[in-house]
């Protein structure tokens, strides 16, 4: 992996030497289908032409290629010895003329890790699917390529396949004489390339439209699947779903989509949620819901569809020049995909949603030793692909919002068409989009981005009230605090709710008002007079990032009547804000996990039900105190059956509950309704045990031992797929038997057949909270593991098992101690492992401060 590296020093000098005319790349994939001759990887070949001209002749360089072996390198007609130039990871070119023209022949190999040119074979009937995934730096692993963003050109691709098969790439294509040949496609950038190959089932639809000046704009729309999802797949909603976005972004940006077709791809064992390759979409295929689903699962679809929609013009149309910039193409998209999805589509909540999910996210990242600012520091390619995180994304996407509330939603949206315009198919820095934003809302856009850009860490903020003798407000606060490691505190447009309990004993908000907080201490004077409040919340609304807290009179009321509250953008904030106090150790986890039983069966939005599950697991496994997670998880077992019976049948609040069960069930009643539901000897009314249902019921008994091998083997034998086949992996490791954690360990660290799909199945069944003592041999061992790992796999893999493997659950001091001890002995390890183990030692000792806290409360 190390070898594979570039920096950013290296790109900016190469940008400064070349420029790019235009690629043709020549695929055969004819070899993904057969059998392989001899050893080593399967192969196909790629032959590529770059024509490009230096400023400097004479000057040196290099092309990037990651491929097992190069047949022959040209360049301006002289043939290079291929043993003397390329390395492994580059070709090394010397004596440049002004304009040159590159021949690249090589042998470059199919992946099983989801980067570069994936290959999987179908179970369920033998049939091989192809698909490309780049970002930020493996389309070299497909062809050579100048692999940095700032160096765009228009590629030509053609593409021999197998008979049958068909092959999509971002422009256009047709069969010429058995070959696949593509148009021309705009300047674009290496990781946004795309090729999608195989006998996938797909489907056509066309969007069209007008402009005010009589031109009509027609996009080929285009959605896929392997064949054995075609029976689950609505593609007519998806349609749905991206011709409402087409029609959100022509209204808003003015600048007509401009990369022709738009084919969506549901591709199998995908390490993402998507990539924005234009004009060819790819997806995780686990959006095509084989089974039930609740209306978050149609939301998240959505979100992302909408979002990767974004990056058509934020990243692909205008493009950062290095990664440094990121969030130029994903705080927009991540901002945008929400913003979008509730103004043109079914799913109006999104900003409910966007509080207590998405910005989850940001809060754990902006929290961490390796937190940065939105405008972050990328050394290099493996600072990059850790980059994509919360911060990158999900805080970026909340500073966004802020904005509009600062500058307002003309004036943000009409920077937005300029940046288009002046940058097209172009590559800009955070200087370029801050000068037409100030521009267009006449703000200070430098000081606002040196708080919330270019600085890291979130704020709290908490409200003092005090009341008068007759119980009126004679002034409300808001006090603004930061971490030690990131004092600064920023400037915050906040909405101060005031909520009383109704004759009808329903919380509700009688007062409000909006007002800048800057610095440690603002009045907020519009309030003063108002009546005493039961609850004051301070980012009603939602619009700035940061920590909510409460004052001890809001909180003891949030502890009687959470539920109470009416609103539920404001009840997903309270949840959110509590949630934050368990994991900062200042609420007990039994505490937070009490509000959950008591209060979530009333929650109404499903996907803020599905978080407090999810929380209330993560509650329970890392911040309860030990002598008590039995006892809590024996609650969260009883109350989640109490509220499954109480569901209304066939709903999704019943569906939500089954699946949280089956994830918390472990006495033995509770294992024999999970096994009769699977038997069909019980029955909940209403609930459609469905196969990925089954999944979820057979995993909880094979990690409680009640279901050996060969029950997951007939479970299998039932869904004999590609899904069923992680599924059944899964389970499979989650067996409490220590023969069968060495059997997963030694599949995923000792060894590299298991793809990448396969390999994420095994980490997660190998890792059960009940099953601590089972795993405690292996801390020492990912102590002794991991650089090797990191060496010698892929990245994504290595992320897979550093993050993966980490021992968590071994929630001791000792495991801190080895933590600090790995670390002290491998200051000169690679910076991204070192980052990934320091988030995860982060990760455990927040967990022991959380269980401290919890444990005082038990006394």
């Amino acid at each position: 992996m190390p070898g594979e590296n570039l920096s950013r020093d290296e790109a900016r000098e190469r940008a400064g030497l070349l420029s790019v005319d235009g690629y043709e790349v020549q695929l055969d994939l004819r070899s993904a289908i057969g059998e392989t001759e001899g050893e080593g990887p399967r192969t196909f070949r790629s032959v590529t032409t770059i024509r490009f001209r230096a400023t400097e002749p004479g000057a040196a360089t290099f092309v990037d290629l990651i491929a097992p072996s190069v047949n022959a390198v040209t360049l301006n007609g002289e043939d290079l010895d291929t043993a003397a130039v390329f390395d492994g990871t580059r070709i090394a070119l010397d004596g440049l003329a002004a304009e040159n023209e590159l021949v690249v022949d090589a042998q470059c190999a199919y992946s099983r890790t989801g980067e570069g040119m994936h290959r999987f074979v179908d179970p369920e009937d033998g049939e091989v699917y192809l698909y490309t995934q780049y970002e930020p730096a493996d389309s070299r692993r497909v062809y050579a390529n100048f692999e940095q963003p700032d160096l765009k050109a228009p590629y030509r691709f053609s593409v021999q396949a197998p008979e049958a098969w068909t092959v999509w790439s971002n422009g256009s294509g047709e069969l010429v004489d058995g070959v696949w040949k593509f148009a021309e496609t705009k300047p674009i950038s290496t990781y946004i390339t795309a090729i999608v190959a195989g006998p996938y089932h797909y489907v056509t639809d066309s969007y069209e439209r007008v402009f005010e000046d009589g031109t009509k704009l027609e996009i080929p729309l285009g959605a896929m699947c392997r064949k054995g999802l075609a029976k689950h797949f609505d593609a007519d909603d998806v349609f749905l779903v991206t011709k409402q976005g087409l029609d959100f972004f022509h209204d808003h940006f003015d600048y007509p989509y401009p990369f022709g077709k738009y084919d969506q791809a549901f591709v199998p064992e995908y390490n993402l949620g998507a990539m924005e390759n234009p004009g060819c979409v790819t997806f995780r295929e686990e959006f095509i819901f084989r089974g039930k689903v609740t209306q978050a699962s149609y939301e998240r679809r959505a979100n992302v569809i909408l979002h990767e929609m974004a990056h058509m013009w934020f990243g692909d149309l205008v493009t950062m020049q290095w990664w440094d910039d990121l969030w130029l193409k994903e705080s927009f998209a991540d901002f945008m995909g929400t913003f979008s999805m509730v103004e043109a589509t079914r799913f109006t909540n999104g900003w409910i949603t966007f509080a207590n999910n998405r910005k989850a996210w940001a809060y754990r990242a902006d929290q961490l030793p390796s937190t940065h600012p939105v405008t972050a520091d990328i050394r290099d390619l493996e600072d990059a692909k850790l980059n994509f995180d919360g911060i990158t994304y999900a805080k970026g996407a909340s500073v966004l919002k802020q904005l509009v509330a600062y500058v307002g939603r003309e004036a943000f949206l009409e920077g937005a068409r300029r940046y288009f315009k002046q940058n097209a198919y172009g590559n800009t820095q955070l200087g370029d989009l801050l000068s037409v934003l100030e521009e267009t809302s006449g703000r200070d856009m430098a000081t606002w981005s040196r708080a919330w850009l270019q600085t890291a860490g979130v704020n709290s903020l908490t409200p003092q009230v005090t009341l008068s003798a007759e119980g009126r407000i004679t002034e409300l606060a808001v006090i603004q605090e930061a971490a030690e490691s990131h004092p600064q505190l920023r400037p915050h447009r906040v909405a101060v709710g005031l909520y009383r309990r109704s004759v009808e004993g329903e919380l509700t908000r009688y007062a409000r008002a909006e007002v800048d907080v800057e610095g440690p201490r603002t009045v907020v004077s519009e309030l003063a007079g108002e009546e005493a409040p039961e609850l004051v919340l301070v980012n009603d609304d939602d619009l700035t990032y940061c920590k909510i807290r409460f004052d001890e009179n809001s909180l003891a009321t949030l502890r009687e009547h959470l539920g109470d509250i009416t609103d539920p953008l404001a009840r997903a904030l309270c949840w959110s804000a509590l949630w934050s106090l368990t994991r900062d150790g200042l609420m007990p986890a039994r505490d937070f996990i009490g509000l959950v039983l008591r209060f979530a069966g009333r929650e109404s939005d499903i996907g803020v039900l599905q978080m407090l599950h999810t929380w209330a697991n993560s509650a329970v496994t890392h911040y309860a105190a030990p002598e008590w997670r039995a006892e809590g998880s024996r609650q969260l077992a009883e109350g989640a059956l109490r509220e499954l019976r109480f569901a209304e049948p066939a709903s999704q609040n019943q569906l939500t509950w089954a699946r949280f069960f089956a994830s918390v069930a472990s006495a033995e009643a509770d294992l024999q309704l999970l096994r009769g539901l699977l038997e069909g000897t019980a029955k909940i009314d209403g609930l459609d045990v469905d196969q990925e249902l089954r999944w979820s019921f057979v995993n909880a008994l094979a990690s409680t031992g009640e279901a050996d091998e060969s029950v997951i083997d007939a479970e299998l034998a039932r869904d004999d797929t590609a899904s069923g086949k992680r599924h059944q992996v899964r389970c499979l490791a989650a067996r409490p038997s220590a023969a069968v954690k060495a059997q997963a360990w030694a599949q995923v660290v000792e060894s590299d057949a298991l793809s990448n799909a396969l390999v994420e199945a095994t980490i997660a069944g190998f890792q059960q909270p009940a099953q601590r003592e089972l795993t405690a041999p292996y801390a020492e061992r990912y102590f002794a593991a991991i650089e090797r790992v990191w060496e010698e796999r892929s990245i994504q893999i290595g992320m897979d098992v550093v993050k993966g493997l980490f021992p968590s659950l071994q929630d001791s001091q000792g495991t801190l101690d080895a933590t600090d001890a790995w670390l002290a002995a491998h200051e000169n390890a690679a910076p991204a492992l070192r980052r990934l183990v320091l988030e995860a030692r982060d990760d455990l000792a927040r967990a022991l401060r959380a269980q401290a806290c919890d444990a005082t409360a038990g006394m």
